[in-house]
Parts: C-alpha cells; sequence; structure tokens
C-alpha cells in the first residue's frame, strides 16, 4: 500500500492536473462513480471502432467506499486490465478534487479515446445510405463543430447534452480547450467516453469532407442568423458550428458557412451562453427531424 504523497507515482499521478504533463504520460486521470461507471460501460460497447476505452491504474483505498458502487467498478476495471494500486486515504484524498475522495481515481490512455480526423469522418460517413453510431445504423444526421472554445466547463457541457441527443462525432477546432482537462472530465459527467470526438486545425479538409458527406454547415449566429424556429436550416444531415465564448464564429469559417441560425432573445442579455445556445439548437434539430429519426 502506498502510504506517502511524495511516493514517485502519486506524484506523477498529481501532474496530470496540467495539460503537459497529460500530453507527456498520454493519460488522463478519472474520479467520481458516475464517471467511472460511464467509462465502465464504454469498455463493453465502444461508441466507434477508433476510440477504446482503456484503464490503465486503479488508485483506491477501501476505507473511502460507501457502498457497493466502488468495489464493483475496482472489480469491473481490475478485470478490463487495470493495475490495481491500494494506496492510504489520506493519500487518495490528495489526488481528488472533492472535499473527500469516493475510493477511487483512475488514469485512462487519451490516444485511446481521441479519434483522428480520419477515423471520425470515416465514422460518420454514409455506408450505403446509412450511418454507423453507438445506437445503431441509421442515416448521418448532427454533428457538432466547435470553434477554438477556450471554457471546460462549457465543452463538457456540449459534451454532455450531444450525448444526450445522439451526436455521432464532435470535432473540435484547435487551439482550444483540452477535453481530457479535469473540469471539461467532469462537467461531460461521462460523456467524454460516449461520444466520439477529433481535436483538427485542418479546417478547410474537415468542411470539404462534411460537404462530400451531405451535411450543410450551419452556424450558430446571434446577429446573422435566422430565427431557429422560423428557418429550414436544420432539416436533413447538419454539421452544426458554434463559436468561441468571446469572438464568436471565426472569420476563416464564415466563407464556408451555408447558412445561419440564431435562438430568439426577447429580454436585456446580449447572448447565451454558448453550451446553452448549443444545447437550444441540438434540441430543435432534433424535434424538426423527429419523423426521420
Amino acid at each position: 500500500m502506498i502510504t506517502s504523497t511524495r511516493n514517485p507515482r502519486i506524484v506523477r499521478i498529481r501532474k496530470l492536473a496540467q495539460r503537459k504533463h497529460r500530453q507527456r504520460q498520454n493519460c488522463f486521470l478519472v474520479e467520481g462513480l458516475q464517471l467511472l461507471s460511464m467509462a465502465v460501460e464504454a469498455i463493453s460497447t465502444p461508441s466507434t471502432p477508433c476510440a477504446r476505452v482503456r484503464p490503465g491504474e486503479v488508485y483506491y483505498s477501501e476505507p473511502l467506499f460507501t457502498g457497493e458502487t466502488a468495489p464493483r467498478l475496482l472489480t469491473d476495471l481490475t478485470g478490463a486490465g487495470a493495475e490495481p494500486i491500494p494506496v492510504d486515504a489520506n493519500v487518495l484524498n490528495t489526488l481528488s478534487e472533492r472535499d473527500r475522495s469516493q475510493g477511487l481515481a483512475v488514469t485512462f490512455g487519451v490516444s485511446d479515446l481521441e479519434c483522428t480526423l480520419e477515423q471520425l469522418v470515416l465514422t460518420i460517413s454514409p455506408i450505403s445510405g446509412r450511418q454507423i453510431t453507438a445506437a445503431g445504423a441509421r442515416s448521418p444526421k448532427l454533428v457538432l463543430i466547435l470553434d477554438r472554445l477556450q471554457d471546460p466547463g462549457n465543452m463538457g457541457t456540449i459534451f454532455r447534452t450531444a450525448d444526450a441527443v445522439g451526436v455521432p462525432g464532435l470535432f473540435l477546432l484547435e487551439p482550444c480547450v483540452d477535453p481530457f482537462d479535469p473540469k471539461t472530465v467532469r462537467s461531460t459527467m461521462g460523456s467524454i467516453f460516449s461520444v466520439p470526438f477529433a481535436r483538427t486545425s485542418r479546417i478547410d479538409e474537415l468542411f470539404q469532407h462534411l460537404a462530400r458527406l451531405g451535411y450543410s454547415l450551419v452556424g450558430a449566429d446571434t446577429t446573422r442568423g435566422s430565427n431557429a424556429w422560423q428557418s429550414d436550416a436544420l432539416r436533413g444531415p447538419v454539421a452544426l458550428i458554434l463559436g468561441n465564448e468571446a469572438q464568436g464564429l471565426s472569420p476563416d469559417l464564415q466563407r464556408t458557412i451555408t447558412s445561419y441560425v440564431s435562438v430568439p432573445q426577447h429580454g436585456r442579455a446580449e447572448s447565451l451562453n454558448v453550451a446553452v445556445a448549443g444545447a437550444v439548437l441540438m434540441y430543435e434539430w432534433l424535434r424538426v427531424n423527429n419523423e426521420n429519426i
């Protein structure tokens, strides 16, 4: 059992709070029983061939277990190949962003979970008029493009909503907030394990792929967009583009966007939070296309 916070393993894992160390170690840390439950589910039912959920190390402290969930997850994770590492409760608490750990902290591989641009495009490509998704085969419908988002909470919330709507892929335009940032991962509530995504700066190539696959490129824009309730822009296969929190949609995207939509506003607020606006538009797409889903 590891009892010292100066243990080299513990020092190394604590460094995963920083992006550069997540990149160097090619892994990120996850805690929270709900997130880990979704990770375990995704291990047996991967969302796409280009992503695999692979647990690395499981740091655990049995005195912190308060029910049956944590022991079950420990068994499932070790059964999936994770290395179990018992640690003192005080040591595990130093790895936790909570006031008190729930008894488990697990590393997962970054490169295992993230798709390349080519892999994700292939995943959302029509195959004989149908598309492969986590829920089964269906026609290609809605994908999201996140334009250089910088807030981890916004990105995590968009992941979670996209998962609820059944979005088969997210494209994250660089430079953007790290999807493996602890705050992002926590905000996804486990949906980071369910929604395939790729980071890219190859914008023209991405848009060419999407246009070839029949997706309309629709930008969310308060000032130039048509009222989403009165527009046909969200009907059919759509790549919905959500802009940066401070700057909105980047100028280099606007020459390729085919149409714009906005969410009606009747109060004094200047704009909606990007995660809120994205959620409204995703569900409006779902309503408009309900008969084809």
